[in-house]
């Protein structure tokens, strides 16, 4: 029976990535957690969305070096930069030829969180009813080894120091079902620890947009979708977690195959949390 779910959600999922729909995710609520410049109030639009709302900062807003330097920031010590992209468009060297040529060029911007010293507006969480899902309660309470589970901040993550999984108040978010898809993708993330399956891709070693973490999303999101189909509740999720796996493929370069081997990790995380015991081939 467990198989049969997986192999359902994989071909979900593969349908839906044709689609090709918004590229990133977040199931809480705040007046608005779209990413913007902080110097100009303006949204990111694009692949930009992606890149930086993925990043999971509670704080959307961003800036350049030379914007914080400006506003008297300090950059924390350790802190990476994000790039992101946009067209300029120039003149051809041809005098009579009156178009302009698109160019791709990037520039790096820091999350206002990586910075000391900035004011900035500050976010406003919604609140909304929330009821428990039995079958998704169960899937949390029965996991073996469990990371400790704190509802704090406007933040979802797994932190593999402190073996903990961080997640902001079930009330901020959009629906129930939601809520428990973020917590099944943050318990995927935490059965890479060394005493559950180790596979040995701790921020501290692998740093955030590299090939590595990717694939850890891509498993993470897989696991989310294969326990919600074990919860019951992929009807609800499934779409939001195929535009999420959407996002991190581009950032792959699109290359499909990384969700075979992705569902192989991932149908081993969903093993060990639902403590099952299935052979595998891979």
């Amino acid at each position: 029976m467990a198989t049969n779910v997986y192999d359902i959600i994989n071909r979900r999922i593969m349908e839906l990535l044709e689609k090709g729909t918004v590229p990133w995710k977040r199931g809480w609520n705040v007046t608005s957690s779209m990413p913007r410049s902080l110097a100009t109030r303006k949204e990111y639009r694009g692949i930009n969305v992606f890149l930086l709302a993925s990043m999971q900062y509670a704080q959307p807003w961003f800036l350049t070096f030379n914007q914080i330097k400006e506003r008297g920031g300090v950059i924390r010590q350790g802190e990476k930069a994000c790039p992101i992209v946009f067209w300029k468009w120039i003149d051809r060297t041809d005098p009579e030829d009156k178009n302009k040529v698109p160019l791709l060029r990037y520039y790096n911007v820091f999350n206002v969180e990586q910075v000391d010293g900035l004011t900035y507006p500050e976010l406003v969480t919604i609140t909304n009813p929330f009821a428990s899902i039995e079958a998704a309660e169960q899937i949390i309470t029965g996991m073996p080894n469990k990371p400790l589970i704190e509802h704090m901040g406007n933040r979802a993550y797994y932190s593999p120091r402190h073996d903990s999984v961080t997640l902001p108040t079930q009330t901020s978010f959009e629906s129930p079902e939601e809520y428990y898809s973020t917590v099944f993708h943050e318990l995927t993330h935490s059965t890479m620890h060394e005493s559950r399956l180790d596979r040995n891709v701790t921020s501290q070693v692998h740093k955030w947009g590299d090939e590595i973490y990717s694939k850890e999303e891509l498993v993470a999101e897989m696991g989310a979708s294969f326990l919600c189909g074990h919860a019951g509740i992929e009807n609800v999720t499934i779409e939001n977690s195929a535009a999420y796996i959407h996002g991190w493929l581009k950032a792959l370069k699109n290359d499909k195959t990384l969700l075979v081997h992705a569902a192989a990790q991932a149908q081993r995380s969903t093993d060990y949390i639902l403590n099952v015991n299935h052979k595998s081939e891979d």
